[in-house]
């Protein structure tokens, strides 16, 4: 296990990449003085983490290079209740199969962070559905319910918005505070897991957990909780927009919905202001390597020297070296305009979005269509005439190779693994062309 030398504890170096949100009293001088076990939960409300888990997950990442024990705790019980932290509405609950696939899905994506394997603080892997699943109702009533008051669980941020709606709160969404709470009971007391870390959105959840077991074990011999707590704050970006959710189509860490490419692509584009506070909450440079993009920010922003950093540390993280390469070929190829060379699903993802036409398989059977037709039916020109003239002026493309006649025909043998076709127009006008069902 590396670990980081370069701050004192990691409580410096979570204030000073802004990671840190809140923490307990006393909680800075325990992670400074003694070696900690801390879990982070993550939700299986979905079949992959979105990228604003990236916050939590590279928390437990620093945690254990500063010599802590991290446990990444997949929700497997918890889930199938659903947190109703600052949400407007009831979720939808699940069934047990789609969240016992959720949970495999994202135990996977964690794993990669995480070293599993450290000689003096290997990291775990733990799912609450192997407790909460088997616990008797009557007895967790009587042992956990009775600690808390309703008074204090209706005055939790997470869920006061809700009195005030129509749709209320179920008693369900109303107890999931307790379930988290004795996650970290139990992790406390099988484990000697002392610290629970989340999201600013899980802060009142936290301190229920530290409360309770307070309230069973005591405080410690000065007064101080024997559990801690630390919050990561959710990440606004600098037009104040929530980050990931933005877009409508937050990226996840599930290369098979949000390709190397795509996650390249997202932080790649962040805006100038963005780009060191990304920098320091999702990659571990270090102050001087940051403080340099920094400076390349200010001075040079045309470049955009601290967006490339940060898109090839965060694809390199979430997929690897073989993921950052498979990105940066796509990206070189596509703004290059040289696509020969790519798969139909790299040419499909990196046209997402591009004007989209379906073409009969008959069209293209026999003698096929002429090009000046195709390009006119995906409007990529307004007419014959006007396709023909941009040929010969060596403007127009198929499937990255430059079209010579426009009168030339277009036939199966063209579709890109048997599925499509890409029309390009000068140097950046695409047209995707798709084989209908």
């Amino acid at each position: 296990m590396t670990t980081n030398t370069e701050f004192a504890n990691v409580t410096e170096e979570l204030e000073w990449r802004g990671a840190l949100f809140d923490a307990t009293p006393g909680a800075a001088h325990v992670l400074a003085t003694e070696k900690v076990t801390c879990y982070n939960g993550f939700d299986p409300s979905a079949s992959s983490l979105h990228i604003g888990s990236l916050v939590p997950i590279m928390g437990l990442v620093r945690l254990q290079r500063h010599g802590h024990t991290p446990i990444a705790l997949v929700g497997g019980g918890t889930g199938m209740i659903g947190d109703p932290s600052f949400r407007a509405e009831e979720r939808k609950l699940m069934g047990i199969d789609q969240i016992d696939e959720n949970v495999e899905a994202i135990r996977l994506q964690l794993e990669p962070f995480l070293d599993f394997k450290a000689s003096s603080n290997p990291a775990r892997m733990v799912n609450n559905a192997d407790w909460l699943r088997k616990t008797n109702l009557l007895d967790f009533l009587r042992d956990i319910g009775k600690h808390f008051t309703v008074n204090t669980m209706m005055g939790r941020e997470s869920v006061k918005g809700r009195f005030g709606r129509d749709s209320g709160i179920s008693f369900t969404e109303f107890s999931y505070q307790l379930l988290q709470a004795y996650d970290f009971l139990r992790l406390y007391e099988i484990d000697k897991c002392g610290f629970q870390a989340g999201g600013s959105d899980q802060w009142g959840n936290i301190l229920g957990g530290v409360d309770l077991i307070r309230r069973i074990h005591g405080a410690d011999s000065d007064g101080l909780p024997r559990a801690h707590g630390i919050a990561y704050p959710l990440v606004i970006t600098a037009s104040g927009e929530k980050f990931g959710k933005s877009a409508g189509n937050a990226p996840t860490l599930d290369p098979k919905q949000t390709s190397p490419y795509r996650l390249y692509q997202f932080f790649l584009n962040v805006a100038d202001a963005d780009a060191v506070p990304y920098l320091k909450l999702f990659t571990l440079l270090n102050q001087l390597q940051i403080g340099e993009l920094d400076v390349a920010v200010k001075t040079e922003p045309g470049k955009r020297e601290a967006q490339r950093k940060l898109a090839e540390e965060v694809t390199q993280t979430v997929h690897g070296q073989g993921g950052l390469d498979q990105a940066l070929r796509v990206t070189r190829a596509f703004f290059g305009g040289d696509i020969a060379g790519l798969s139909a699903d790299e040419m499909e993802d990196v046209l997402d979005g591009s004007s989209v036409t379906e073409i009969r398989r008959d069209e293209l059977s026999g003698e096929g269509i002429r090009f000046s037709e195709l390009a006119v039916k995906a409007a990529a020109g307004k007419s014959g005439g006007d396709v023909r003239r941009t040929v010969e002026q060596g403007g127009m493309y198929l499937n990255g190779e430059r079209v010579e006649n426009a009168d030339r025909a277009v036939v199966l043998g063209d579709l890109v693994e048997g599925r499509l076709l890409v029309i390009r127009r000068g140097r950046k006008s695409y047209s995707l062309v798709k084989l209908a069902d």
